[in-house]
């Protein structure tokens, strides 16, 4: 379909999610004849690079956000905003200076809001279609729908009727005309390989802007210690060595099969609401014990919103209590099905660049 086509695949780096769920979209890429390049940094880059050797890669920096260590997230986030959207043009600025060198066909960024250009069809990837902020949410839902307009098409990794997996940030009335629903993505998809090791007791996965991973990470570790084990804790920490610390094994990353083999045989999956942990679990059929970033509205409206629906057990992150949750873990359910509407979202990028560019749009 795409004969050759060089696109640049460029997640946000905000934790490791936003790159795993461009692993499904790499591979589809890679299926329908794309060459695609890669555009990271850091975590991301590592984890993709691990995820695909042989493509192309591209640095491209990113903004370290840290979040607040305790309340709400709302200053932090105001402090950095400046920052985020220096990011934003410097990534245009980038983009437009490296076009002739990489020789690119088309991009799909997922949440860089900078990564578009007018000569090439341009796909922003997300599921924050209307934002929750604690101030000024209006105004931020503004900004966001003048970024999303300045891409060709926006895919949205959701399922089409509401609530899906994202509620009220993926769904409205007032949706923008270059959106279209593509599907939840994950790096899971598909029937998982069946295993004779030995089960797993809690398996931990954390990521996530600092400091909040790390505190996370240490309350995590505490009480997996005073459990029977054995115990997986996965740091987001791609790179780091592996260690123990009595029955609990930490690994800062692993391979996607290796980690949903891993997910598979645990009595008790723990993690954040982050969205992209929600299109996992979703896609391997399991519940989780879910703790949503302190003060992060995002995180806290998917962890009521799943936390209602019976299939997720959550806590806040101060009364986390993993032995009680492992004494009734949620139940395993049906594997979340594929639509094919990515694939629908394919085909029309293909078109799109096969033909002639006749608009421009305009600069941030």
């Amino acid at each position: 379909m795409f004969h050759g086509a060089r696109i640049l695949v460029a997640p946000l780096d905000w934790g490791l999610g936003h790159a795993a769920r461009c692993v499904p979209i790499v591979q589809q890429l890679l299926e329908l004849g794309a060459v695609p390049v890669i555009g990271a940094d850091k975590g991301p880059s590592a984890l993709l690079h691990e995820e695909f050797p042989e493509l192309d890669f591209v640095q491209i920096p990113g903004m370290e956000v840290r979040y607040s260590r305790n309340g709400s997230q709302a200053w932090a986030m105001a402090r950095q905003l400046p920052a985020m959207l220096r990011q934003v043009r410097q990534e245009h600025a980038w983009l437009q200076a490296n076009l002739d060198r990489l020789q690119l066909d088309a991009v799909i960024s997922d949440q860089r809001f900078g990564l578009y250009a007018p000569a090439l069809p341009s796909v922003l990837v997300t599921h924050q279609v209307f934002p929750f902020t604690p101030l000024g949410q209006g105004t931020a839902r503004r900004i966001n729908r003048k970024h999303i307009q300045r891409f060709d098409r926006c895919w949205i990794a959701d399922h089409a009727e509401a609530p899906g997996l994202a509620g009220e940030l993926s769904h409205g009335m007032d949706l923008p005309q270059n959106a279209h629903y593509i599907g939840p993505l994950s790096r899971f998809a598909g029937t998982p390989p069946h295993s004779n090791q030995q089960p797993i007791h809690v398996a931990a996965v954390i990521s996530g802007p600092e400091p909040q991973r790390s505190l996370l990470e240490a309350q995590v570790l505490q009480q997996l210690q005073a459990i029977e084990g054995p115990h997986l804790l996965v740091t987001g920490k791609p790179g780091t060595e592996v260690r123990h610390a009595g029955q609990v094994r930490i690994e800062g990353h692993l391979p996607t099969e290796a980690l949903r083999n891993a997910l598979a045989r645990a009595e008790l999956i723990v993690g954040r609401t982050g969205y992209s942990t929600l299109m996992d679990l979703a896609a391997i059929g399991r519940g989780a014990l879910l703790i949503p970033t302190p003060g992060q509205p995002e995180q806290e409206y998917l962890g009521r919103l799943h936390g209602h629906g019976g299939r997720h057990v959550v806590q806040a992150q101060r009364q986390l209590d993993l032995a009680t949750a492992l004494k009734d873990p949620p139940e395993r359910h049906a594997p979340c099905k594929t639509s094919g509407a990515l694939s629908v979202a394919m085909n029309d990028l293909a078109g799109l660049i096969m033909r002639p560019r006749n608009h421009i749009l305009p600069s941030p």
